[in-house]
């Protein structure tokens, strides 16, 4: 991986090395070692909390949604769409990120995008109607969309050689936001006087402590470019070279269309999963309290697996048999919905929040298929948008057949099916190779 040791992270470490013995050997440890350490420390305190913040402002709605249809005077129909909303604006803004981190830095990007979040997070429960609404949630996650993208990048260049460990922090954490303000939103909506303004409001302030690590990075670089996520584009002169080649030749990628399939399938189960299940233990007797118990522990399941997994999946030549694990713990819990939703439905929800667990290993994969940070940009917003697009019709779908069938048969039956084709394109995406190799 030649441009590997011209990232962030590991310039201290490669400087005694003796790449430039004379002008640069004595000098360049002594002034970078210390602040190397100290912006890689910043950078995973950034990380952790940007995790936390890329899925409350779907969650917590998504806690509410009744009593914001009806505080809105919102039909259901709009509700329906409104619950699609987020795997569209990550299609769509996540295109924007590669352009916007070339001109003005990973880093910096990720930054404006926690201010984003943040700022629709407190205007969203301001809103008098629903196209204010909307206009709220939708800056919340475009900031989203951003971040989701860029953050594969970041850890490829400041943490180069702890791609699975940092990629499994960041995943636990982001597991760790979803479940908290699934579970939380509504004891503290009530706690706050019942108000689903206040309830929603509240996670802003969760999003303004994000904003402040990635801040102090975008001012430290000012004086100082070597502390910001835009060197390896400016300092390293192969970077730039490579860039505009990698553009146009992604889509030319096996490797990089498996990888988008697989992204899109994962986020389909996901989705389906967390807007659906608590429905189905529903209509098969169980009480409403314990299918949204049943649903949190589903999304709990991605604390711990999300820092195994990454980790697991570095220290594989290919994660093809990763990938089918995962889809076959989906199969079963599948099944099990199918046959026995009510007698095994805890089994059924930690099988499906084993088989979600496919989240981190994609992230994982778009920092190993590619060898340079240009790279990693391009797939994973390549990636991202094909996935995010391919996610869309999933939930409407299940709702239809659910809807016109009068039962829970097909929709079910639609789910497991999933799981082949995510096995299959998984397992081409976990094949030890980079989409250099093949543009």
């Amino acid at each position: 991986m030649p441009d590997e040791p011209q990232t962030l992270a590991p310039t201290a470490e490669a400087a005694p090395t003796g790449t430039r013995p004379r002008a640069g050997a004595t000098p360049a440890p002594a002034p970078t070692a210390g602040p190397a350490r100290w912006v890689t420390g910043l950078v995973a305190v950034g990380l952790v909390l940007a995790a936390l913040n890329l899925r409350p402002a779907i969650t917590s709605l998504g806690a509410l949604l009744e009593e914001v249809r009806v505080g809105l005077h919102m039909s259901g129909s709009v509700a329906g769409v409104l619950t699609s909303v987020p795997p569209l604006c990550f299609a769509v803004f996540g295109i924007a990120a590669p352009r916007l981190a070339r001109r003005f830095g990973p880093a910096a990007v990720v930054c404006a995008g926690m201010a984003a979040i943040f700022t629709g997070l407190l205007l969203r429960p301001l809103a008098g109607g629903t196209p204010a609404f909307l206009a709220a949630s939708a800056l919340a996650l475009m900031g989203i969309a951003l971040s989701n993208v860029l953050m594969p990048v970041i850890v490829k260049t400041y943490f180069p050689e702890r791609i699975g460990s940092m990629t499994g922090l960041y995943s636990m954490a982001l597991a760790l936001g979803t479940s908290l303000a699934a579970a939380l939103t509504v004891p503290m909506t009530q706690a706050l006087g019942g108000s689903w303004r206040l309830g929603l409001g509240v996670w802003a302030g969760l999003a303004a402590v994000a904003v402040l690590p990635w801040l102090l990075l975008v001012l430290r670089g000012r004086p100082r470019a070597a502390a910001t996520g835009a060197v390896p584009a400016q300092a390293a002169p192969a970077a730039p070279a490579a860039e505009p080649a990698a553009a146009p030749r992604i889509t030319r990628s096996r490797t990089a269309w498996a990888l988008g399939v697989f992204f899109g399938l994962q986020a389909t189960g996901a989705y389906i999963t967390m807007g659906w299940m608590p429905q189905i233990f529903r209509d098969a007797g169980v009480p409403a309290s314990t299918a949204g118990v049943l649903l949190a522990v589903t999304m709990v399941m991605g604390v711990p697996l999300a820092f195994v997994i990454p980790r697991l999946a570095t220290r594989m030549k290919t994660q093809g048999p990763i990938v089918v694990t995962l889809a076959l713990c989906g199969l079963a819990g599948y099944s099990g919905l199918a046959f026995a939703p009510a007698a095994g439905a805890w089994l059924w929800a930690l099988l499906l929040g084993v088989s979600n667990c496919a989240f981190p290993l994609a992230l994982t994969m778009i920092g190993m298929r590619s060898r340079t940070g240009a790279g990693v940009v391009r797939l994973s917003a390549f990636a991202q948008s094909v996935g995010y697009l391919i996610s869309i019709p999933g939930p409407l779908l299940v709702g239809i057949l659910y809807q016109h069938s009068g039962g829970w048969g097909l929709p079910i039956a639609l789910m497991a099916g999933l799981m082949i084709p995510q096995m299959i394109v998984g397992s081409l995406a976990g094949r030890d190779r980079t989409v250099e190799d093949e543009c």
